[in-house]
């Protein structure tokens, strides 16, 4: 009996590292998902590096509209770079292995990343909601000290809570298989390689969830539910059309997001789930960051201008 739980010890000490299985169970698509995903994350850095600087140089995007968007398109590049390089690496190299600092450190900046998106998507709805429903006070309400204490708040809020979940989970032990199926270091796929009773972490994972996705998913349909209110009482179909489009592409870009990011943390737990847990993955930490920018470019007269005058000089 001694000798089994001397064994068992042994076992849990011995995992220093794990294996990033992602995609080894199509070994015969391994260099073209490498292309691929290099091609979307280059995309990724030039389009949101691109808003990034043209909302920063155009005087025209000098506005609190165009200064959360910056601070967006940034976000959106920190975001996938957790994740994607590491991908990559695996996909090029075939060396899926990753130390168990390198697998937490990945893990918490994936999730500080996400839960400032969630926060800044709110901030970026409540903007919205001021410039329609409360037009005349929107320069006082929405000054620049708000909108730096929206942004510095964004950013910082999530940071200890992300920290502290990250830390409760690593500080689990951990034995028998080593191979996460996933690509990146998730809470989900981590968490089952955890020996004993993870139902205190996996509660802790469906509280934060809330407080981080569901609290700022419904801040921003009360903010939505009443622009589209004030904005079907506009006199004429024009200047209700005008009104929505200042809306429309970031409404489209928290449909994207959030839907895919609800749908993988607080889904019920299923036995045969890490193929669709993958796929879910993929949609909110790489292919929403590419289709943001596009969606904002080819949607925004304002956009559009200031990159036509960027491409002229």
């Amino acid at each position: 009996m001694n000798h089994q739980e001397k064994s068992s010890q042994d076992n849990v000490t011995e995992i220093i590292e794990f294996v990033l299985l992602g995609f080894a169970d199509i070994p015969h698509l391994q260099w073209f998902l490498f292309g691929l995903f290099l091609i979307i994350y280059i995309i990724i850095l030039m389009s949101n590096g691109t808003i990034f600087l043209i909302t920063k140089m155009d005087p025209a995007l000098q506005n609190p509209m165009y200064f959360f968007l910056a601070n967006f398109s940034f976000l959106e590049i920190c975001y996938v770079s957790a994740t994607l390089p590491r991908m990559l690496m695996n996909l090029g190299a075939q060396r899926r292995t990753i130390s168990l600092i390198a697998c937490a450190a990945q893990m918490c900046f994936s999730l500080i990343f996400g839960a400032t998106e969630c926060f800044l998507l709110a901030v970026m709805a409540y903007d919205r909601y001021v410039a329609i429903c409360n037009p005349l006070n929107y320069p006082v309400v929405m000054n620049h000290r708000v909108c730096i204490q929206l942004v510095t708040g964004s950013w910082t809020f999530g940071i200890p809570v992300q920290v502290g979940q990250t830390y409760q989970i690593f500080s689990l032990p951990f034995c028998g298989s080593k191979q996460i199926n996933h690509y990146f270091c998730d809470i989900p796929p981590v968490l089952k390689l955890a020996c004993g009773d993870t139902f205190v972490n996996e509660m802790l994972v469906y509280t934060v969830a809330v407080l981080f996705v569901m609290a700022p998913f419904l801040l921003i349909l009360g903010s939505y539910s009443k622009i589209i209110s004030i904005i079907l009482k506009l006199p004429s179909a024009t200047s209700q059309a005008k009104a929505f489009s200042t809306c429309s592409s970031h409404l489209m870009v928290v449909i994207l997001f959030f839907g895919s990011a609800i749908i993988a943390y607080l889904r019920p737990n299923t036995r045969h789930s890490e193929g669709t847990d993958k796929m879910l993955s993929l949609f909110y930490t790489i292919l929403t960051p590419m289709f943001n920018p596009m969606i904002y470019s080819l949607r925004n007269k304002d956009i559009i201008m200031a990159l036509r005058k960027l491409l002229c000089k």
